[in-house]
């Protein structure tokens, strides 16, 4: 069984992931290795193109999304559908952990918006911002390795999409009624009881695949901020944020 960096905070999410990752590979449908990492699966441009038909993407008009390479076709329909998006700094590493990207800005800089939609270009184009700069956020869109049609999710270990979240919560960014998405292969869809989730852990009410798409049976009470009895102490170690905010609680 290969690992990745983050393996060994959860036995049965690493097995999950690892037979997830495995299946992905036998039926080539990522464009790269996805073993660490979200899956870059074949169709996300599809799956894209369907969350972007969905009344939560149409009524949406602040998004936030992951940096993971799958979602750089939601990243661009964003833009190009005039919203203001936050996209999440690469492993949380600045202390103004967002960037954040608008079609108006970027045409003033003379940026095309697919330049900036991927996340190198992201960084490069956007603006920094502090949670302080940032507005509420209407729908959220996560990277995911397994997810469960009950809303349960995983992502690939980090813990960086649960960390945001709990973040935006924190700041009054996002709400219990903010929906959360994802884009993800069918393959990466899994049974609920193979699937486990812990307190801190953020559930879907969207899955969007290249072939279907539906609202999930989600019943997972969403965290109300920061848990820091859960957060790892390397976490705290190379995330700018929390070592700020770590220091105000002593």
């Amino acid at each position: 069984m290969s690992t990745s960096t983050w393996s060994g905070r959860h036995t049965g999410k690493d097995t999950l992931r690892q037979h997830i990752w495995a299946t992905l590979k036998i039926h080539k449908a990522t464009r790269r290795d996805p073993v660490g990492h979200i899956p870059n699966f074949i169709g996300a441009g599809i799956a894209a193109d369907n969350l972007a038909n969905t009344d939560l993407w149409q009524q949406a008009h602040v998004i936030k999304c992951n940096p993971d390479s799958p979602h750089t076709a939601v990243r661009l329909r964003a833009l190009a559908d005039g919203k203001i998006l936050y996209m999440a700094v690469p492993r949380l590493s600045r202390k103004k952990c967002f960037v954040e990207l608008t079609a108006a800005a970027l045409a003033a800089k003379g940026v095309p918006l697919k330049a900036a939609a991927s996340m190198g270009g992201a960084m490069a184009h956007g603006q920094l911002v502090s949670f302080v700069e940032m507005q509420p956020i209407d729908l959220v869109v996560v990277g995911c390795v397994a997810v469960a049609m009950n809303g349960g999710r995983t992502g690939k270990g980090a813990g960086f999409a649960d960390l945001e979240l709990a973040m935006l919560r924190q700041c009054q960014l996002i709400s219990e009624e903010t929906p959360i998405a994802t884009t993800v292969h069918d393959l990466q869809l899994v049974n609920a009881a193979d699937l486990p989730m812990q307190a801190h852990d953020w559930s879907l009410d969207l899955i969007v695949t290249p072939t279907q798409c539906f609202t999930t049976e989600n019943h997972y009470p969403k965290p109300q901020g920061l848990d820091w009895d859960t957060i790892q102490r390397d976490q705290i170690a190379s995330i700018p944020i929390l070592q700020a905010w770590s220091k105000q609680l002593d």
